[in-house]
């Protein structure tokens, strides 16, 4: 069996997808890397509370074959864009870097549709160089594409409920596919489902790939 890592794991995604993996036949051990100790409790689990700002203090403790990048921010809870940049890749990114080092051979990126280094974006310039970064390393990546996650939060997000109630009925409308909205609970079961696949992997899923996975 398989070692798994995850940083996000307080988050939405990361929190339900920690459980999956934990639950897993596909894993032996789980190591979450996170601000705060996570409420997850599993046998498989190994929680580390870390500072992401000194991971050179940690970095020693990641060990796994597959490690999965689920940390993510909005710029109104960061505050600047360079505080969410801080989040959204520098601490990914560096935590890859570690993890590869180590001898990580594949890495799952919650990543975004449009994500693109050249983008005048912000948000989709930031997701596109952690996905070319995180290539650069040598890593067999595996990008996952949901567009807007829906879950409970505990902090109030208007901008994604809003967008969530206009973004629904794209479903209906060919060019808008990828862009309708995908719960957490859903998007960590397909991403679950994808790393314990003995197919070879696409490089790439998008959310036609990613709910094909919960058939």
């Amino acid at each position: 069996m398989r070692t798994a890592a995850i940083i996000g794991a307080t988050g939405a995604t990361g929190s339900l997808l920690s459980q999956m993996l934990a639950e897993s036949n596909k894993y032996s051990c789980v190591q979450l890397f996170s601000r705060t100790l996570p409420s997850i409790t599993h046998d498989k689990i190994e929680a580390h509370t870390v500072d992401f700002k000194s991971i050179d203090q940690w970095a020693s403790e990641i060990n796994a074959a597959d490690i999965f990048l689920c940390m993510g921010t909005t710029l109104k809870k960061a505050g600047s864009k360079k505080a969410q940049f801080e989040v959204d890749y520098t601490y990914q990114a560096n935590f890859a870097r570690a993890a590869r080092e180590r001898g990580a051979k594949r890495c799952f990126v919650v990543s975004s549709p449009g994500a693109n280094a050249g983008s005048s974006n912000f948000y989709l310039r930031m997701k596109g160089q952690l996905d070319e970064y995180v290539k650069s390393l040598g890593f067999e990546t595996i990008l996952i594409k949901p567009s807007l996650i829906k879950a409970p939060r505990p902090d109030l997000r208007l901008g994604e409920k809003v967008g969530s109630i206009i973004m629904a009925p794209a479903r209906f409308i060919p060019g808008l596919s990828y862009y309708r909205p995908i719960h957490a609970r859903d998007l960590a079961r397909a991403i679950s489902v994808i790393a314990a696949s003995p197919e070879t992997l696409k490089q790439e899923y998008v959310l036609g790939d990613i709910q094909a996975q919960l058939a």
